[in-house]
């Protein structure tokens, strides 16, 4: 995989996710970013994520790959070549106690190995996606599903505030938010990530 060189997340672009946790609905991209020390790939490895820090929440994410730098007026066809699945861990209780003292969520979001993606899959078109379910599954059940077409703000949209207020370049990649059935991660938990009908990763979670 091409080495990854910004990590853009968006946050509450699920209207079900938003709800489930309480927040309010933006009126505009919600964005923080992610070490790319927080990268990791899912094929199939164990991942050890810290158990020190109260409950590491999963968050799967469809993620679009940026093949080219951005200049304003772009579609999001000419700038996405591919995508693939993301898992955006979330230590949960600091992330609250963070919200609490108004500070940014770093801490919560950045550690290492919290940023899941896995291999990557061509695309002609950003419509085709809206064609596509992605879903998680852990030990075998489904615990979360969505499709693009339910987002707050779409991709062209993601695209352009991201482009315009921060940059996007070649090899940036972008979290585009995650559907509701968010929960806590088991020591011992199989994930597997999977778009359609195809698992394009999979993990064991290893906590401590």
């Amino acid at each position: 995989m091409e080495q990854v060189q910004n990590i853009f997340c968006v946050g509450r672009n699920y209207r079900l996710h938003v709800a489930e946790l309480g927040n309010q609905v933006p009126t505009s991209p919600f964005l923080f970013m992610k070490p790319t020390h927080a990268q990791v790939i899912a094929d199939g490895q164990d991942i050890r994520l810290p158990n020190d820090q109260g409950a590491i929440h999963y968050e799967v994410e469809l993620v679009v790959h940026i093949n080219q730098a951005y200049q304003k007026g772009m579609k999001a066809d000419e700038l996405i070549d591919r995508v693939s699945l993301g898992i955006d861990f979330t230590m949960r209780d600091l992330q609250d106690q963070l919200k609490e003292k108004k500070l940014p969520w770093l801490l919560a979001k950045g550690f290492r190995n919290s940023a899941i993606l896995t291999a990557s899959t061509p695309i002609s078109s950003i419509a085709e996606l809206e064609k596509v379910d992605f879903s998680l599954l852990k030990n075998g059940q489904e615990v979360q599903r969505g499709n693009i077409t339910d987002m707050i703000f779409d991709i062209q949209s993601l695209v352009d505030f991201t482009g315009e207020h921060f940059g996007l370049g070649k090899g940036d990649v972008l979290f585009t938010g995650t559907p509701s059935g968010v929960g806590a991660i088991a020591d011992g938990d199989h994930l597997e990530l999977v778009f359609g009908d195809k698992v394009l990763g999979s993990c064991v979670i290893k906590l401590g």
